[in-house]
C-alpha cells in the first residue's frame, strides 16, 4: 500500500469482486471506505429499479461525495471509493477528485469475463447479502456501457484477473 494518501478506484463488471477488493484495501490504517451501493440503498430505498433511476440517484450522490473525498485525501486519509469506474464519464468524475486533491491514486481493474461474473452474480444473489440483487438481464444491460480503462485517461492501473 502507498504511504501517501491515495484514492483507490475500482473498475469491473457486476460481481467481478469490486466490493470484496475494496474491503481488503480499506483494512489498511488511515483508510476510509465509501460504498456507492450502501449510500444509494440507504438514501433511496426502493427508488432504484432501472438504469435511469441509478444514473439519476448516483449523480446526486456523486455531487456531494466528490468534494468530501477530496477533503479526506487532503486531510491525510486514503480513500477506497467503491463506486464503479466503468465508464469514461465516471472515470472523468474520479479524475476531477484526484486533480482537486492533488492525490495519488490507483485504478484497480478487475478484468474478468462475463461467464465468471454471471456465475458469481448467481452465487451472490443466492446468498442474499448484497444491497442489490441484479439479474442477468441487468448484468447484460449495465455491461453494454462498460468501457475498459484506456491509457490516454492517465490512470495508474493495476489489473486483477481470475
Amino acid at each position: 500500500m502507498p504511504t501517501s494518501p491515495t484514492l483507490h478506484l475500482v473498475c469491473g463488471k457486476i460481481a467481478a469482486g469490486k466490493s470484496t477488493l475494496c474491503h481488503q484495501l480499506a483494512a489498511h490504517a488511515s483508510t476510509v471506505l465509501l460504498s456507492e451501493d450502501n449510500w444509494l440503498s440507504s438514501l433511496y430505498p426502493g427508488e432504484i429499479s432501472s438504469l435511469e433511476d441509478y444514473v439519476r440517484c448516483s449523480a446526486r450522490l456523486r455531487a456531494v461525495i466528490g468534494p468530501h473525498v477530496a477533503d479526506l485525501l487532503r486531510a491525510g486519509l486514503s480513500v477506497v471509493l467503491d463506486f464503479p469506474a466503468n465508464t469514461l464519464a465516471s472515470r472523468a468524475w474520479m479524475r476531477s477528485i484526484i486533480d482537486d486533491a492533488a492525490a495519488a491514486h490507483t485504478l484497480h481493474w478487475l478484468d474478468l469475463d462475463d461467464a465468471t461474473c454471471k456465475a458469481r452474480l448467481r452465487e451472490r444473489n443466492a446468498a442474499g447479502e448484497h444491497a442489490y440483487a441484479a439479474s442477468e438481464t441487468e448484468f447484460d444491460l449495465f455491461t453494454r456501457y462498460f468501457v475498459p480503462p484506456r491509457a490516454e485517461e492517465g490512470f495508474d492501473v493495476v489489473v486483477h484477473g481470475e
